[in-house]
This record gives C-alpha cells, structure tokens and sequence, in this order.
C-alpha cells in the first residue's frame, strides 16, 4: 500500500473575535475541532460538508498558508506544523492549489504566459515559453491563449488557466478547493473531467473539496465528510454514497439535488459521463 502522502492529527484551527464587552473574555470560533486523516500518494481523496464547516480552513492549513491552534500536520514526510516560511519552497512545489473563483485568483494586470510561468519564476526555475506552450496544450488551449488577459476568456478558460498554473511546477499534490462552483453546470463537468483526466495522466495525488456528495463520487476515490469542524464519517465515495452511516452525511445524500438536476431534470452525475474533456 503506498505511503500516506499527508497526515493530519488532532488539527485545531480557533479563530478569536473581537470584544463585545470590557468584562467579558473574547468570543471564539472553532474552525476545526480536532480533524484527523490520511491521504495516500496517488489517492484522490474528498471532503464534502456545507459551507462554513471548516473545509477551506483545512486546505489553507495544508496549503501553510494559515497556521494551527494545534495539531500536527505533515507533507511528503515534513512536519509544516510550525515550520517557518523560508523553509516552505518544498511544499510550493509540491503542492499546488486550484481556487473556487479564478477571476479573484488570476492577476488581471498580466498576460496568461506570465500567469503560468509565475510559481516557476517565484521557485527560481527557468520559465520557458516551450514549458507554457506544454501546459497550455495539457488543459486545452491555444497557444496563443498567452498573450492574452484573463478578463478575455470565459470562466470555464479562466478555471484552465488556473489548473496550468498550479501545475507548472510539476506538483506531487493538487488542491482543489470548489473548482467548479462558480461555472456553469455543462463547463462544471467539462473542468470536473479535465482535472480527472490530468490526475491520472500526471500521477498526481488530489485533495478535492466541494458540497457537492455527487461530483465527488466522479473525481474521488475515498471522501471525509465534515460537519461543524469535525470529520464525522469516512469512506470510499461508493459506499459514503450508497450506505451512509452519520446523520448529517444522510441529509447530505438527501440534499443532492443540484442547479443540473433543478434545470434540466438531469444530475450532475448524468453531464459528467457524457461531457467532452
């Protein structure tokens, strides 16, 4: 069995509040209550729960780009718990995030070549047009995708241009937090497939974070379901998906209902097996 790629334990994330009163101590929020899980390398592993449960706390801590109240966290056998940001240029290497909304994560002042030669330059790598040309190609578009801004593509194109540049510096992990939630849902399965297509192509291992039971059953392999901070059920996505054990991953299922299925009659599971990559 292939070695845990990620370990997290025990992870607390508390996020103080201001004062409301001189006699009262300050109100805190419980981000995450003690999260717990592996991700092996090459697993595509899931976390599902509603907004505001903790999911995009855990990714910016595995990401460092916030920190732990406590806990432990470890990446490709570094412990980043603590680590300080000089000795971070591993991890932004070999894990690579992917954003809800790549109109707020695309710098809209530079041309996409330089968009996606960004992290190599940051890491000190050589940023070659040939490696841009490669990656535009990878999550197809043009070449001449790059001498143009991101405000000059549709968001489906925006949400590639984010994939190329999370994989330029050839990641071990990828990230994925909320791809498709703010595309349309015949795009949502385009980049759903797109990223499917590349995990396997590149052996990436793949973190995936959405609301959504359903697409999650498409791209992963094993899900954690998160509720109030906590991680209250764990599985493969067939068995979390036909047999859930916690209440709330009940009414999860129950939810799945989705705009694809509102509009159209269909699921987003149905336009996932047909949608072109």
């Amino acid at each position: 069995m292939p070695e845990p790629v990620i370990q997290v334990t025990d992870l607390v994330r508390d996020y103080p509040r201001p004062r409301t009163s001189l006699f009262r101590r300050a109100p805190v929020v419980h981000a995450l209550r003690g999260v717990s899980f592996e991700v092996r390398a090459g697993e595509r592993f899931g976390i599902v729960g509603e907004s505001g449960c903790g999911k995009s706390t855990l990714l910016r801590i595995l990401a460092a780009l916030d920190r732990a109240t406590s806990g432990q966290v470890v990446v490709d056998g570094t412990d980043i718990t603590n680590l300080p940001e000089r000795r971070l240029s591993f991890l932004r290497e070999n894990l690579q995030l992917v954003f809800q909304d790549p109109m707020s994560s695309l710098d809209p002042r530079m041309r996409v070549r330089d968009i996606i030669a960004e992290p190599l330059v940051v890491q000190g790598h050589p940023a070659s047009g040939d490696r841009v040309r490669e990656l535009l190609d990878a999550v197809g578009l043009p070449p001449n995708a790059g001498d143009r801004y991101p405000h000059q593509f549709s968001g489906g194109q925006r949400q590639r241009i984010s994939i190329a540049r999370a994989l330029a510096p050839r990641p071990k992990i990828l990230v994925a937090d909320e791809p498709v939630s703010a595309l349309d849902v015949s795009v949502r399965a385009q980049v759903l497939n797109l990223i499917s297509d590349l995990v396997d192509e590149l052996d990436l291992t793949l973190v995936f974070v959405s609301h959504d039971l359903s697409v999650v059953k498409h791209v992963c392999d094993r899900v954690a379901v998160m509720n109030a901070g906590q991680i209250v059920e764990t599985g493969t996505t067939g068995e979390v998906y036909a047999t859930p054990a916690h209440p709330y991953t009940r009414r999860l299922v129950a939810a799945i209902p989705t705009l694809a299925r509102a509009l159209t009659g269909t699921t987003t599971t149905d336009l996932l097996k047909g949608a072109p990559t």
